[in-house]
């Protein structure tokens, strides 16, 4: 037994002591191997007119990257809400507090419905005889219907309350308008609806005294009115202004932000495509553009006379020049405020505004002081304010010397604002809805 225990023991401090000698040979005496060659490093592509990244250790620094993909997530984010929210409002309609039903009897209605509310219609086919939308919104179930179809006494009436969308520019249409208003109260009479809020495109020199009489504190029945232009009525009580918006009776589409739109250089310093009105400010704005070669440097389309409709090639032309424009120039017509101006921020290309007052009753009202677009200085529209077009070469000089980064920081800039524009104009005509139809449902 003594024997076995003095082999086990031999046996295990010989094989001590030959993992000794190995592990010494290993860690002193055995060639050491190189290590392994690491991959080639692989270059970014770096998109045309992107400025030189920044090399931080052998990282690549993109300075938008950041933001570039928080945008892309909140923007992800945001469509994923408001997926979830349509889906809901349209399954779970009995649990919004109101029903609100819009007749889009103008196109300044498909401005308020996919511009500013992102709605839907069906069908897309913008010539179809009748379209429509539903959406939930705060408190409120909104459908929204639209097109030939729609007359009064031919359509459903689905909700009990009403936002009437109309056209009020000129007397033809003003006529029209009346006969929806008349078809409203008597739905009023007949207890078929309970509130009626109207949405109007409002005459360019204000001239709207023909809807007066029907709003309520007139002993009317029009319980709110939104309206364009510099309405000096409007109190923020029970008469708001509202933004002319995009040309959507041309058709001017929903014009989504991409990456090249902000980040890419654009080959002209400003442009201008439209009608120049014999001896309007138009024309001086022409004059000065040919002096110095300035028209050299912009994109210039000038005609004669005003044309409703555009062909699909000059349509193309007008939103190529939005897009590779830095500027929009946006001279007076017939009134200050434009679908230009709109439909540049679309686009990310600044407008150069001529802030002068145009003739007839627009101006100032007892809550804002800063017309022409009072509506659009008091949200801080971020756009260039010129009194006289003889002030444009130095705008196009100082404009020159703009590097592209800087150039990208403006677009974001416009580019967000408008975004927040249009959110905030959303939330404000829900709330003023919410407030105003709920009120009176309990009083």
């Amino acid at each position: 037994m003594r024997a076995a225990r003095r082999r086990l023991c031999s046996a295990l401090a010989l094989a001590y002591g030959l993992f000794s000698l190995y592990a010494a040979y290993t860690v002193f005496l055995r060639p050491r191997r190189s290590p392994a060659p690491r991959p080639p490093h692989r270059e970014r592509r770096v998109p045309p007119g992107f400025t030189d990244h920044v090399a931080l250790g052998d990282e690549e620094w993109n300075p938008w990257e950041g933001d570039e993909k928080n945008e892309l997530a909140a923007s992800q984010q945001r469509y994923e809400a408001n997926l979830k929210m349509i889906k809901y409002g349209r399954s779970h309609p009995e649990q919004a507090s109101l029903r609100v039903q819009i007749w889009g009897k103008a196109a300044i209605g498909l401005y308020l419905w996919q511009h500013i509310f992102g709605g839907h219609l069906e069908p897309a086919d913008v010539t179809a005889q009748w379209r429509e939308g539903r959406q939930k919104a705060g408190k409120t179930y909104f459908s929204f219907v639209t097109g030939p179809s729609v007359a009064p006494g031919y359509f459903s009436v689905e909700a009990e309350h009403v936002v009437l969308v109309l056209n009020g520019r000129e007397q033809a249409k003003v006529a029209s308008a009346t006969q929806w208003l008349l078809y409203a109260q008597t739905l009023i009479q007949t207890r078929k609806i309970q509130h009626v809020a109207v949405v109007l495109l409002g005459n360019e020199q204000c001239n709207n005294a023909w809807i007066q009489p029907y709003l309520k504190r007139n002993g009317g029945f029009v319980n709110l009115l939104f309206v364009t232009y510099d309405y000096a009525f409007v109190n923020e009580e029970d008469v708001f202004q509202w933004p002319l918006g995009v040309a959507t009776y041309r058709n001017f589409p929903v014009v989504e932000p991409s990456w090249s739109m902000l980040h890419d250089p654009r080959s002209y310093l400003c442009n201008f495509l439209g009608t120049v009105y014999k001896n309007s400010s138009r024309e001086t704005l022409m004059d000065i553009l040919k002096q110095d070669g300035l028209d050299k440097l912009c994109w210039i389309a000038a005609r004669e006379q005003w044309q409703p409709q555009e062909t699909n090639e000059s349509f193309k032309n007008y939103q190529d020049a939005l897009l590779h424009s830095d500027l929009t120039l946006c001279p007076v017509g017939i009134n200050t405020e434009c679908y230009r101006i709109y439909e540049a921020c679309s686009y990310g290309s600044l407008p150069v505004i001529e802030d002068v007052m145009t003739p007839g009753d627009c101006g100032n009202s007892s809550m804002y002081h800063s017309a022409p677009l009072q509506l659009l200085k008091t949200m801080g529209a971020p756009f260039i304010f010129i009194k006289n077009w003889n002030e444009l070469p130095a705008v196009l000089e100082k404009e020159k010397k703009i590097n592209l980064q800087e150039k990208i920081q403006r677009r974001r800039k416009l580019l967000e604002w408008y975004q927040n524009f249009k959110a905030w104009m959303r939330q404000k005509f829900i709330n003023t809805l919410e407030s105003s139809f709920l009120a009176s449902d309990k009083g």
